[in-house]
């Protein structure tokens, strides 16, 4: 079952086109990095060679975004497009009913869909992912680092699971809803939501419970801890700060409130990849659960459903 819906995705002109949007889209910031790096823009007093391939990722001269924004950006999307008729195009067409009848436990059926559908997803990431390793390394000549290749490949996973993510969700509005269209739309809905609004929605929120004293330091920082768990609710957030966090190895801290003691104590060199790694942790840990959870939900659902045929 597996086979058969790795290969029915394949073959989709659905999913041909979204793949060619994401990798124009990808091969233009690759260029945006590359021209950055050449021209010296990515570093204050000439070219910096350290940590020069991951700069390919998250580097840009400003004409557009760099790889990681275009990829937490449209990643998503290829989830919602593979799950949001996963389920609701087998009972509208009637074969779920004839899949049924089968020797096949419900549990598999949905499994099957979710497998396949995420090593498409990771065969998709993946190859993007080695993509801009591979142009890089043409176009620059400078090879990555064991450091840097582990973590552009770490980063490659958790975009895999975020993206899974997202296609939990779809699978979860695909069971739930009977139309193809409205199963879409509410994935559409979600991403959007998530991507632009719960932002603005988390500063309305600052602005109305920012502290009457602002000289009081403990009620800023309690609120901006309030503020930045919030934040953290929203799975494009935990993927933004675990990616960046991996990929740009000077960032030292999540926290936004440090004192001046820390500052002082603070040794001034990047974060090897297993210290970057343990402070994203909590965030891969998030995304994992949010995955889990969705995955529970449309699950349940499934199970529950009643699946009658066709008259």
């Amino acid at each position: 079952m597996v086979q058969k819906e790795f290969g029915d995705h394949i073959r989709s002109w659905r999913f041909v086109i979204l793949l060619a949007i994401v990798t124009l889209a990808c091969a233009g910031s690759i260029y945006a990095s590359i021209t950055a790096l050449k021209n010296g823009q990515s570093t204050e007093g000439g070219t910096d060679t350290s940590f020069l391939f991951l700069k390919m990722f998250t580097e840009s001269d400003g004409s557009l975004p760099n790889f990681l924004t275009f990829l937490s950006f449209l990643a998503p999307l290829i989830g919602i497009a593979i799950g949001f008729d996963s389920v609701n195009s087998e009972r509208n067409k009637g074969t779920l009913s004839r899949i049924m009848s089968q020797p096949v436990y419900r549990d598999d059926f949905l499994n099957a869909k979710f497998v396949a559908g995420l090593l498409l997803i990771a065969v998709v990431v993946f190859a993007l992912g080695f993509l801009v390793m591979g142009m890089g390394l043409f176009t620059i000549g400078y090879p990555p680092t064991p450091e840097e290749f582990w973590r552009v490949f770490v980063t490659l996973i958790i975009t895999t699971i975020y993206v899974g993510l997202w296609l939990n969700l779809a699978l979860l509005f695909s069971v739930r809803f009977r139309q193809s269209a409205t199963s879409a739309l509410s994935g559409i809905a979600v991403w959007i939501f998530f991507l632009v609004f719960y932002g603005m929605i988390v500063n309305l929120i600052g602005n109305v419970t920012a502290p009457s004293d602002p000289s009081n330091a403990a009620a800023v920082i309690n609120q901006q801890d309030w503020l930045m768990l919030l934040n953290r609710i929203s799975p494009a957030y935990l993927f933004q700060e675990a990616a960046s966090t991996l990929l740009l190895p000077d960032t030292r801290t999540l926290n936004p409130f440090i004192t001046q003691d820390q500052a002082y104590l603070a040794i001034n060199a990047p974060l090897s990849f297993g210290q970057s790694l343990l402070l994203v942790w909590p965030q891969v840990v998030a995304i994992i659960a949010e995955t889990a959870l969705s995955f529970a939900a449309s699950y349940v659902a499934f199970m529950r459903q009643e699946i009658r045929s066709r008259s």
